[in-house]
């Protein structure tokens, strides 16, 4: 018979798709390496968070109606941050609380979508991926995938099968680093004194690397860290398990030119 492979759709997310691409790219590879069918649907949009944690609610219905129509027909929906899966999964069944039909609809594709290192280990078994990458890592957890989708475990395990790959954990790498989507906007100093407390926590580990699963994290502390004057790398654990650190620079650092490469 036939081997069978599961269709996935891959939400890639605002952030990804205007700042970061190449995570994209690096979770396609991922999972078509794990076995399965990846598609792109091109209606996606945002996951409708801002608008959310904003509570403008009506703004985030129609958003979410859009999402139950464009990923309704997939097996499972995969998205390369713990945040906006935490919003698909946890908080979108309940904006459709009052109407029966759309909340069932909402339900099953909650259950159906995951975050993407937590797809990898706790669905298709990935114990192993064929990458290399030469350096001392650190791992923020970030708030979202650790609070409400329990990821935890599944990223070390992954990287300690990359080969040539040391993780030093910070002393408190489950401390959020002031992000927190509209938090830092909100709230910009307490913001600001969070990312310095995290950027210190990162610097005391020794690693070269700094590794995690959302992007707004990974941008806040890069941006940190730059003005530091770090020479702290920032990547999204993807690039790393996909191999393709080769292929662009570390998240906040420029693009080489033709004249420069």
């Amino acid at each position: 018979m036939p081997e069978v492979r599961p269709r996935v759709a891959l939400f890639v997310t605002c952030l990804v798709d205007f700042h970061r691409p190449t995570i994209g790219f690096a979770a396609i590879r991922l999972l078509e390496q794990a076995g399965c069918r990846v598609e792109v649907p091109r209606a996606q949009t945002c996951c409708g968070q801002p608008a959310y944690n904003s509570g403008d609610l009506a703004t985030t219905r129609e958003i979410c109606r859009g999402i139950l129509d464009t990923f309704g027909g997939y097996e499972y929906v995969v998205v390369p941050s713990g945040s906006c899966g935490g919003m698909l999964r946890h908080h979108l069944p309940h904006l459709f609380d009052d109407d029966p039909n759309l909340r069932a609809r909402a339900a099953s594709l909650a259950d159906r979508t995951y975050e993407l290192v937590s797809f990898l280990t706790d669905v298709m078994a990935i114990a192993d991926v064929p990458a290399r990458y030469q350096g001392t890592t650190t791992y923020h957890d970030a708030c979202s995938g650790l609070r409400e989708l329990g990821i935890k475990h599944q990223p070390r395990r992954l990287l300690a099968a990359v080969e040539g790959l040391t993780l030093k954990e910070m002393a408190e790498p489950e401390v959020c680093c002031g992000f927190g989507g509209t938090f830092c906007v909100k709230y910009p100093e307490i913001s600001v004194r969070m990312v310095a407390d995290k950027t210190k926590d990162i610097v005391a580990t020794g690693a070269d690397t700094l590794l995690a699963g959302d992007l707004g994290c990974l941008l806040n502390m890069a941006g940190r860290l730059s003005r530091e004057g770090s020479e702290v790398k920032v990547r999204h654990i993807a690039e790393v398990l996909a191999g393709m650190t080769e292929e662009v620079p570390p998240i906040g650092m420029p693009r080489a030119t033709s004249a420069q490469a």
